[in-house]
């Protein structure tokens, strides 16, 4: 059983930064993706952005330039590093792995609060 834990969240001024960690134990099969998600209080869950096993990644338009997601496959950790924060990205922030030839396995963390204060 995989399970993902993020760490990083917290309180930041606007224009400010945060780097959000979300480590995975367990057996983790290729290929697979892994996304960072957020919702805000009253909002639908939405896609932050997403790293493949390739290294390729995509971001919403909305953090795009602002937002990077990378990987330390040896760690089975993924980061969010977060600059130049608005009111608007503040929302809980969670990891999602999705795993398998079919990406038949699919997990999800806990989640992590991250506020930014204008």
């Amino acid at each position: 059983q995989v399970q993902l834990v993020e760490s990083g969240g917290g309180l930041v001024q606007a224009g400010g930064s945060l780097r959000l960690s979300c480590a995975a134990s367990g057996s983790i099969f290729s290929p697979n993706a892994m996304r960072w998600y957020r919702q805000a209080p009253g909002k639908q869950r939405e896609l932050v952005a997403a790293i493949f096993s390739g290294g390729s990644t995509n971001y919403a338009d909305s953090v795009k330039g602002r937002f990077t997601i990378s990987r330390d496959n040896a760690k089975n950790t993924v980061y969010l590093h977060m600059n130049s924060l608005k009111p608007e990205d503040t929302a809980v922030y969670y990891c999602r792995l999705r795993a398998g030839t079919l990406y038949e396995y699919d997990y999800w963390g806990q989640g992590t609060q991250v506020t930014v204060s204008s």
